[in-house]
């Protein structure tokens, strides 16, 4: 039996794809999750076979807590569960450790699929996806930049930037201006907006 532990913040997409996944003769969910802070405590209590994680999740996103799975349950395999298929966070998912990248959009059958081959010591990514990733390059932003980025995001000022990073506020916009320069941006927001799609923050 595959035991999965599933990471979802919508209850009834979590319910949903525990139902569907039941019913396959060789997986079981053993642990749901809403929550990305509480990934790596269930997996510890109940040692899964498989991590299947959304991106997008309160706490911590579930591309932070599969690097933090990596380290604390190594045995254990991550598969990405988004609706977000963009192109940096297919490669953080990477980066992280994820053996897997799927959208939300395909067949059920395809993540039962998914979940054995992952299980063998496959990598399965979107198809569409891994190749927009090939195209789109890496993420141009340094990890300040994107820092002092997701810190503008409600419209704060330069001072509250710089108080939330602890920079000197030239040192602020300078990487304002660094990561408005890099995305082809107009302003920060626009900066912040393209950053975001591309799945760069």
């Amino acid at each position: 039996m595959i035991r999965v532990l599933l990471a979802e913040d919508q209850g009834m997409m979590r319910g949903a794809l525990a139902l569907l996944l039941n019913l396959e003769d060789d997986i079981e969910v053993v642990a749901q999750t809403g929550a990305g802070d509480r990934i790596v405590p269930e997996a510890l209590a109940v040692r899964p076979d498989v991590a299947l994680l959304d991106i997008e999740l309160p706490g911590r996103s579930g591309l932070d807590a599969a690097a933090e799975l990596r380290d604390a349950l190594p045995a254990c395999k991550v598969l990405i569960l988004t609706t977000f298929g963009r192109p940096g966070y297919l490669r953080r998912a990477m980066e992280a450790g994820a053996c897997g990248f799927l959208v939300k959009d395909g067949p059920v059958e395809d993540l039962a699929t998914a979940i054995r081959r992952v299980l063998a010591g496959e990598r399965v990514i979107d198809p569409a996806l891994a190749a927009a990733a090939l195209s789109s390059g890496p993420n141009p932003l340094t990890p300040r930049e994107q820092d002092v980025l997701n810190a503008a995001a409600d419209g704060a000022t330069v001072a509250d930037i710089a108080a939330r990073v602890h920079l000197s506020e030239s040192t602020v916009r300078n990487y304002l201006s660094a990561a408005i320069g890099k995305t082809s941006a107009r302003n920060r927001m626009e900066a912040l907006r393209t950053a975001r799609h591309n799945g760069w923050l």
